[in-house]
This record gives structure tokens, sequence and C-alpha cells, in this order.
């Protein structure tokens, strides 16, 4: 049996009255990464992609698609049509340009007139609670 230890020494127990010790050849470590790195060649893949553009006239699909909206909603964004992502930004809009957001907890927005008509009568709501607020102003389609 030999058991060999990470000083490179060569323990050999073959007969049980002698103990033999021999010294082996040190290991050898790897290239350090940086310079192992600089003698790889590197290949490298040109990808060209092009931004197509949606169909002319088509309409965009979730929450992408416009959707008609509660006359509540309609004061505050100003379309009788609008798509839940623009509805969101229309409203952010308002908020920033009215300072609506608490100046010491960004997250929680104070409603002012309009945005108390949509936001059901409340006072003050949270960032991702908006999201959720809106919906019912988005009227089914039939």
């Amino acid at each position: 049996m030999a058991v060999s230890m990470a000083t490179g020494l060569l323990f050999s127990t073959s007969s049980s009255s002698t103990l033999t010790l021999r010294r082996q050849p040190n290991f050898a470590f790897p290239t350090p990464p940086s310079t192992f790195h600089n003698r790889v060649p590197i290949l490298r893949t040109v990808i060209s992609a092009t931004v197509s553009q949606p169909p002319a006239g088509g309409k965009g699909r979730g929450i992408m698609q416009p959707r008609k909206i509660s006359p509540e909603m309609q004061d505050l964004v100003g379309l009788p049509e609008i798509s839940r992502t623009q509805a969101l930004k229309h409203i952010w809009a308002h908020i920033k340009e009215n300072n609506l957001q608490d100046p010491e907890n960004k997250r929680r927005i104070r409603c002012d007139e309009k945005l108390k008509k949509v936001f059901a009568g409340r006072d003050e709501v949270g960032m991702l609670e908006i999201a959720g607020l809106i919906s019912p102003h988005f009227l089914k389609s039939t």
C-alpha cells in the first residue's frame, strides 16, 4: 500500500517490518489563469441582429393591447383607449410632474384628486399597488 502526502513524500508499507521513505517529484501546479489564457487562441463569432419592426397596423397582445378605459382613467390619461403599459407610464408621469411621491418614502404615492378617482378614493398608495388598482378601469372587450 502506498500513501502520497501533500509534501511530495511517498510512504510504502509493503512489508510489515520495514517502512521505506522515498522522495517523489513535486506536483507541478498548472499555469496561472492570466498566462494560460494568453496562449489560447480566441475565436470570436460575429452575430448581427436587426430590430424588427412590428407589423403595420397590428395591435399588441396582452398588456400591450390597447383597451377601452373608464371615464375616470380617461380624465387622467386623456385617451379613450390605451394599453396597460402606456397607462402606467402616464400615471407615473403625472406623479412625477405633480411631485406626489412621499419625500421620506419614495415608494409611497400621495394621491391628488385625479388619482383618488382612479385609486378607489385612497389618500395614499404603494408603488407596487398601482398596477392592481388600475385593473378595474380597463373595460372588457366584447
